[in-house]
């Protein structure tokens, strides 16, 4: 399976944008999908998770801000942020719980998409 992230960019604080990830190659189903982000110097952290019945988590610091959500036909997970702050700055990783035909899951990672705020 491969997940292309894309909708990166540079924007100012308090702008929008708007990231996909798409999934291809050969699998029964996605059930979990989210997206996490890597700032400088600090841990990977997730921003937001969506379940296959659109049952949806957020970190605290996004709440209000952003969403998730995510089209099951074409295997597309969305994270549309809102009110973007500096400290949003960070490479945005789109991740997918795959299920295969043998019915063993494996994480999947996208190769991750730049979004910088500036002031």
């Amino acid at each position: 399976v491969q997940l292309q992230a894309s909708g990166g960019g540079l924007v100012q604080a308090g702008g929008s944008l708007r990231l996909s990830c798409a999934a291809s190659g050969t699998f029964f189903s996605i059930n979990y999908m989210g997206w996490y982000r890597q700032a400088p110097g600090k841990q990977r952290e997730l921003v937001a998770g969506i379940t296959r019945a659109d049952s949806t988590n957020y970190a605290d610091s996004v709440k209000g801000r952003f969403t998730i959500s995510r089209d099951n036909a074409k295997n597309t997970v969305y994270l549309q942020m809102n009110s973007l702050k500096l400290g949003d700055t960070a490479v945005y990783y789109c991740n997918a719980d795959v299920q295969y035909y043998s019915g063993d899951h494996y994480p999947a990672w996208g190769q991750g998409t730049q979004v910088t705020v500036s002031s």
